[in-house]
């Protein structure tokens, strides 16, 4: 069994523990892209590969980056989701640094892109691409692209190419607005393709990114937590407070110990799917931060939502971050699979 802690992981966290305590815990600069720059610059996008021994790790990061600023985090998580995707399409030699890349697979009925033409690998785009985060911040995009047979493809694409128009009056965020998720119109724009038709979805990875995205919502509802277990310290806090703590204490632990075991689960079978085990690891998640920002809410009142910036912006950012989830969708699908499963299913 593959350890949970090892010398890229401390690497990794103590690099970015100093990164982020040079700006908190004041206001933290909205310029993004130059912020994600120097995390790349210093070699922290470089995260182990989901599956391959070291996927707490990966998370760890993840988490620790989405305590610090959850827009930063969505870009982040975006680009080191690319990074891995293409390592797991053989696409790798695409990624040239200082390349930040995104990835926008979103699918709503009213944008879709099309492939127009192709010759070989290089491929014609045209259509609207809805939710594209960091659209105007990035250079390069992983996003999901549709052939005249209707079958799904993975392509790349420079945001400097020509035929890219980005619009960005949709975008009326005040929560994770520094994350600028716009849409972009495509008109006769060239991209390559990455991988095999469908590959996107039937690889193994696209779960072990979707864990990648509970780990960002953990690390931001324990950074609200530790606000609230700061105010217990303190001679004046009272027995609410510590009912408060106890429940946040119940709903993180819940969470830890959700994402230590699926990342387990995937380390010791990288090449199935995980989709059951990630679809029960975020809803425990998102469970867990939804308590979270109810109890510390409730316990500390107003006060650090006015008077602190970092507070302020993880409570306004998660909430929105957490709507990644599909809510009771997801729940339906997990309790379709739930059903499915043989009886003993529970059992300890």
């Amino acid at each position: 069994m593959p350890p949970t802690s090892d010398a890229s992981d401390t690497r990794l966290l103590h690099c970015l523990e100093p990164f982020f305590q040079a700006s908190l815990p004041g206001p933290i600069e909205p310029l993004l892209t130059g912020r994600l720059r120097m995390l790349a610059g210093e070699g922290l996008d470089q995260l182990p590969l989901p599956g391959a021994g070291q996927t707490l790790a990966r998370w760890r990061s993840l988490a620790y980056v989405g305590g610090a600023d959850l827009a930063l985090t969505k870009l982040y998580e975006g680009h080191t989701d690319a990074l891995a995707i293409l390592a797991e399409c053989a696409a790798s030699e695409l990624a040239q640094p200082p390349q930040i890349w995104g990835v926008w697979a979103a699918e709503p009925p009213a944008a879709r892109v099309r492939i127009v033409a192709r010759g070989g690998r290089d491929v014609t785009l045209t259509g609207r691409k809805a939710w594209c985060s960091g659209a105007a911040l990035i250079d390069c995009a992983l996003l999901t692209a549709w052939d005249q047979d209707l079958r799904p493809h993975l392509v790349a694409v420079r945001l400097d190419a020509p035929g890219i128009e980005i619009r960005s009056d949709a975008w009326q965020a005040v929560g994770m607005a520094g994350s600028a998720s716009l849409e972009i119109d495509f008109t006769g724009c060239s991209a390559t393709l990455v991988g095999s038709p469908g590959q996107y979805l039937s690889r193994a990875g696209f779960w072990h990114g979707g864990g990648g995205i509970a780990a960002c919502w953990y690390g931001a509802a324990r950074s609200l937590a530790e606000y609230l277990r700061e105010h217990c310290r303190k001679p004046h806090s009272d027995a609410h407070a510590h009912a408060h703590l106890g429940a946040v204490d119940v709903a993180l632990n819940a969470a830890a110990h959700s994402l230590r075991a699926c990342a387990l689960h995937i380390d010791a079978q990288p090449r199935a799917t995980a989709e059951l085990p990630v679809r029960q690891l975020r809803a425990v998640v998102e469970q867990a931060a939804e308590q979270v920002i109810q109890h510390v809410g409730r316990a500390l009142g107003a006060t650090p939502f006015c008077r602190n910036h970092h507070f302020a912006r993880l409570s306004a950012d998660l909430p929105v971050f957490l709507r990644q989830s599909h809510a009771e969708r997801d729940l339906a699908v997990l309790g379709q699979q739930v059903a499915d499963l043989s009886t003993g299913a529970w059992d300890l």
